[in-house]
């Protein structure tokens, strides 16, 4: 019986969030036959059933995120002739950036009250960070207070695929994902075979088997415009360990054909306790401790974040080798330098006239 009501309720709050992207979507009108739509797909995502959502259903949960029990979401309804389309009267408001309602804060307490018996092993050391989270969301919704922030973006696009698509991967579900990355213009669609799920500098990213290219593909959730389940047979991953797939590499971009290389860089001593603290990589180890530089290694795969790494550090931070990062850094800060001298010229152009 309990895992019946818990199952319920996930799939409630499954469909809460589905309605709130469409109300907060005012690119397109979504009449109650696309609503309808929308939480089918995304329950069959999740769940694997093939049973969809009724029209009565979706009626009753737009009542209830209207509610005072809800969110008090503000859903109008909108005329197109004779059919009504919905959509909140502010597109800045969502669900996921309002206080925990009366339903939500009971659950989340008996939820809190069971994992916190697990506090002070050493597996479940995120146990304490999630009673910090939550007791702050609880706390803020009382006094407007907090105490704490962990710094999370709750208006970071794509933040409600995270659930489908880790559904998807639990359920094996192969995906067309339409996409539009920042390098190009035009969207494209991936097939994709999902494994995998990767936060890094407050981004979510999906790697998966790309069906045509037959290699591991990253994709930015941010990017995604949407995604469907596939009929193709889903490609089980059976070569990758992602718990380690990430080891060589600083951030999310790992190109296996690139080679390991030792990478040495200069830093200035005031900003050697900070790089001691928070490590480049894990496998940063101090080489040399000179008067006013020391010499920092790490061994990795040279990629994109690594540069912005590197960069992020501006004059405080010099690339000794390899050479070839060394000079793809220094074409990016001489480019860069033009950019200011340009702006710079250009000022006296202007104070001139």
């Amino acid at each position: 019986m309990y895992l019946c009501a818990m199952t319920v309720k996930s799939n409630a709050y499954l469909r809460y969030k589905v309605l709130d992207r469409c109300f907060r979507d005012f690119n397109k009108q979504y009449f109650i036959d696309e609503l309808v739509d929308a939480c089918s797909n995304a329950q069959r995502i999740q769940t694997g059933s093939a049973r969809g959502i009724s029209r009565r259903q979706v009626l009753y949960d737009i009542e209830f995120m209207s509610s005072e029990n809800g969110w008090k979401a503000p859903i109008r309804k909108h005329k197109e002739g004779v059919r009504v389309y919905f959509r909140y009267e502010n597109p800045d408001f969502s669900i996921n950036n309002q206080p925990f309602n009366e339903e939500e804060r009971n659950q989340v307490l008996a939820a809190l009250d069971t994992i916190s018996k697990f506090k002070g092993l050493p597996q479940f050391g995120w146990v304490s960070e999630i009673s910090a989270r939550v007791d702050s969301e609880l706390f803020l919704s009382k006094n407007k207070q907090p105490v704490i922030d962990f710094g999370q973006n709750i208006d970071l696009i794509g933040l409600d695929f995270i659930t489908p698509l880790y559904t998807a991967i639990k359920n094996k579900k192969v995906l067309s994902i339409v996409y539009k990355s920042f390098n190009h213009n035009q969207i494209k669609t991936y097939v994709l075979h999902p494994y995998f799920l990767k936060h890094y500098n407050n981004r979510w990213f999906l790697l998966g088997l790309n069906d045509e290219l037959k290699k591991i593909q990253n994709l930015a959730l941010d990017r995604i415009q949407s995604f469907e389940e596939n009929s193709n047979l889903y490609q089980d991953n059976n070569s990758i360990d992602f718990a380690h797939y990430f080891d060589d590499v600083v951030g999310v971009t790992v190109n296996k054909e690139t080679p390991l290389e030792r990478v040495v860089l200069s830093v200035v001593n005031s900003l050697l306790p900070y790089i001691e603290t928070k490590p480049l990589h894990s496998s940063q180890k101090i080489i040399y401790r000179g008067e006013k530089s020391s010499e920092v290694a790490i061994d990795v795969i040279p990629n994109y974040e690594l540069e912005s790494l590197i960069l992020s550090h501006g004059e405080r931070v010099n690339v000794i080798k390899p050479l070839d990062l060394r000079d793809r850094i220094a074409k990016k800060v001489f480019e860069m330098g033009l950019l200011y001298h340009r702006s710079e010229f250009q000022q006296i152009e202007i104070d001139k006239k």
